[in-house]
């Protein structure tokens, strides 16, 4: 740009600035807009082709078809769904692995950390950046799964990443691939000469944006006050069509094109080009607004050189990421999908499935001639069941003047085509029958089956790795908007963070999800495998192992459910376990001999109490047939037997009451805290089943009188 009239000088209110278009001439401005649009020009005719190719993938993968006429007006019209199923295949394994959890960036420690300090660091980071864009940016998992789904279809697809002021923080949008212009054969984003992308805005849009600054006043244009008319080309018609958008006449709802183009300039007139954003609408090259490409003055190089100090180079903030599937052969920076790779196959399978469906057609409903012999009324013939015609020609006559068309069943061959080039087609897509969940046929043993599984995963794990690798290069950027914008404090959940803990290199950021583990399956079987080796073989953090097998099941409230043992009560020296088990015991064994001494002192008492009643009726006979001295001493002899007997039991009872008192007091287990007093004893002194208890408190009746 070394016609320019004006020149700007590279200070910090250069780098800071809103809108750079205040410092030029119109003429400036007018050299400046057409010199960005030959570029994109340029570079959107580089890849003519490869839009060409995206569009036929794009109508396949959507299942859009055209109207035919051959063999006949409206025949056979279908769109065989290989292409869908390998995109959706590819997007039920890819997006889960990639969000499997709440944490989706990992910040890994670098080399060994003693004092936990650079621990602490990664997992405050790791929290916070997922944080980020799961919460502060609502938009991110929904965009990334927009992004997973185009990938397959079209082969790349861009994600923006840029500090959003109104936001207050980072955002993530999703760029499809045909809305980012770049050359060709461009290297890679970051080394492209130009990157021009499409944005369509509304007339309030702009109007917001030239009044806030952020535009340059076009309000009053010539070309701005007319409605805009958009672009007419073949590939935009092509594109609006796959969307099943109807282009009707251009009013003021019409949306306008502008393209923002990261581009390199010589605006300071010093030889060295500068990295730029430039925006201007395409059909009429006005520049809307230029700003610089860099974040911080730090980020420019100076070298003391002859005549002072000149610029060496500048560290340009790179905003777009690349997600590819298959990079391309042929060196392009646009990579391929399934829709490149299996377009030729999907087709040839439409083209056999159409004909078979049309040589059925034929075969169930064909025609025939008719001689002129034959003698049928006018207008059409319908048959219904048990129904009957007449006419009037003869069965002879009828016989010989139809003629049925020859026409064939349809083709086993063509079947047998049309099953190869599916079989092949799975191939390429890695959508195997076991992959897909079908069953592959019974009595499969285990390990072929899992062979099988993990052959058909190959092409997705490759795929999945550089996903894995666009993800990261996608959180480095944010990490680098992070060290520029982020407050010197903010509190997030139970943690804080800062601008410092961003100013370190992002080398060791990476997402979260392990590019080797591509299904659930694989993630459970290591998972297991760690487990049981942590179980035999000293060394493991358990607890780590325990949690990583936790992740694996998916389950929900890890940190409630296992807090870990620094968090629960640890459990009982195994000796003192023991010990108690004995003690326990010893205590089972004295409480079951107690209770078998008070059974068998009250089955004494029972028997005493018996003997009493027996004496007692004994002595009333004596006393009821006492004549002499004879039958004296013998009712003295009755007296004495039931006094020893009376005394006896007076002494079980009270050694029956004060077992039953120590009892009580241990709350032997087992009854609850209450003591049920031995069968024949209630537990109250002198009671018993022997009889009313005397003025003593002896059992029986009182002193016997001659």
């Amino acid at each position: 740009m070394r016609n320019l009239e004006g020149r700007i000088t590279l200070t910090d209110a250069v780098c800071r600035a809103t809108n750079l278009t205040d410092r030029f001439s119109a003429e400036d401005l007018h050299l400046i807009g057409n010199a960005c649009k030959r570029g994109y020009e340029a570079d959107e005719a580089s890849r003519a082709d490869w839009l060409r190719r995206t569009q036929a993938a794009m109508q396949l993968a959507l299942q859009i078809t055209k109207a035919k006429t051959f063999p006949w007006p409206n025949c056979s019209n279908i769109a065989f769904p290989l292409l869908t199923i390998a995109v959706l295949q590819f997007h039920s394994r890819a997006y889960p692995a990639l969000f499997a959890g709440p944490d989706i960036v990992k910040y890994r420690v670098p080399g060994p950390d003693p004092t936990g300090v650079n621990t602490d660091h990664a997992q405050r980071v790791s929290r916070f950046m997922s944080y980020q864009a799961l919460e502060e940016d609502q938009a991110f998992e929904e965009q990334h799964d927009r992004l997973l789904i185009n990938v397959p279809i079209v082969g790349c697809a861009f994600v923006k990443t840029r500090y959003s002021s109104a936001a207050g923080h980072s955002l993530s949008e999703f760029i499809p691939a045909h809305d980012l212009v770049i050359d060709y054969y461009a290297k890679s984003v970051e080394s492209a000469a130009r990157k021009t992308q499409i944005t369509p805005l509304s007339r309030n849009e702009v109007y917001e944006r030239c009044v806030s600054g952020v535009f340059c006043d076009i309000l009053e244009d010539e070309w701005y006050k007319v409605p805009f008319q958009p672009e007419t080309s073949q590939a935009s018609l092509e594109r609006d069509r796959i969307a099943g958008v109807t282009r009707g006449e251009a009013d003021e709802s019409t949306p306008i094109f502008f393209c923002e183009q990261h581009c390199w300039l010589d605006l300071d007139g010093d030889g060295y080009a500068e990295p730029y954003i430039v925006t201007f609408e395409p059909q009429s090259g006005c520049v809307v607004r230029i700003v610089a490409r860099w974040e911080r003055p730090e980020d420019i190089e100076r070298v003391t050189a002859k005549g002072g100090t000149r610029i060496l180079r500048i560290h340009a903030t790179e905003y777009y990421t690349k997600y590819g599937l298959i990079p391309a052969p042929d060196g392009s920076i646009y990579d391929i999908g399934f829709g490149v790779l299996l377009g030729p196959l999907n087709e040839s399978t439409n083209t056999l499935v159409n004909q078979l469906t049309d040589a059925g057609t034929m075969a169930t409903t064909a025609g025939g001639f008719l001689s002129r012999g034959v003698k049928i009324k006018g207008g059409v013939v319908s048959f219904s069941p048990f129904g009957w015609n007449t006419v009037e020609s003869t069965g002879d006559d009828l016989r010989k003047g139809i003629f049925p068309l020859p026409v064939r069943e349809p083709s086993n061959v063509l079947f047998q085509l049309l099953t190869l080039i599916i079989n092949y087609t799975q191939r390429i897509s890695g959508s195997t029958d076991a992959t897909v969940g079908e069953n592959p046929g019974q009595n499969t043993p285990k390990g072929n089956l899992d062979t099988m599984v993990e052959q058909g995963l190959k092409i997705y794990g490759a795929i999945f790795k550089r996903l894995w690798r666009s993800m990261r290069d996608e959180f480095r950027k944010r990490w680098a908007l992070n060290a520029v914008y982020l407050p010197d404090s903010v509190r997030f959940g139970d943690g804080q963070i800062g601008r410092e803990d961003f100013l370190e290199s992002p080398s060791n950021l990476c997402p979260a999800a392990d590019p080797t583990m591509v299904s659930d399956s694989m993630k459970v079987q290591q998972a297991v495998a760690i487990k049981q080796a942590a179980a035999t073989t000293p060394g493991y953090n358990l607890a780590v192992v325990e949690k990583n097998f936790l992740t694996a099941l998916h389950v929900d409230g890890i940190e409630q459910l296992y807090p870990g043992p620094d968090k629960v009560p640890p459990l009982k020296n195994p000796k003192v376990q023991v010990e108690e088990l004995k003690l326990q015991a010893m205590q089972a064994r004295i409480q079951a001999d107690q209770k078998q001494h008070m059974l068998d002192l009250a089955e004494e008492h029972q028997l005493n109490a018996a003997k009493i009643v027996q004496l007692e009726a004994l002595a009333a006979k004596a006393m009821a047939e006492a004549n002499g001295v004879a039958a004296g001493h013998q009712i003295a002899a009755f007296e004495a037997a039931l006094g020893a007997l009376k005394h006896h039991n007076d002494g079980i009872n009270k050694r029956l009451e004060l077992m039953l008192k120590e009892a009580s007091d241990e709350n032997i287990p087992g009854n609850g805290g209450r003591v049920v007093p031995p069968p024949g004893h209630s537990g109250l002194p002198g009671a018993s089943q022997g009889g009313s208890a005397g003025p003593d408190g002896a059992m029986g009746a009182g002193p016997i009188q001659q």
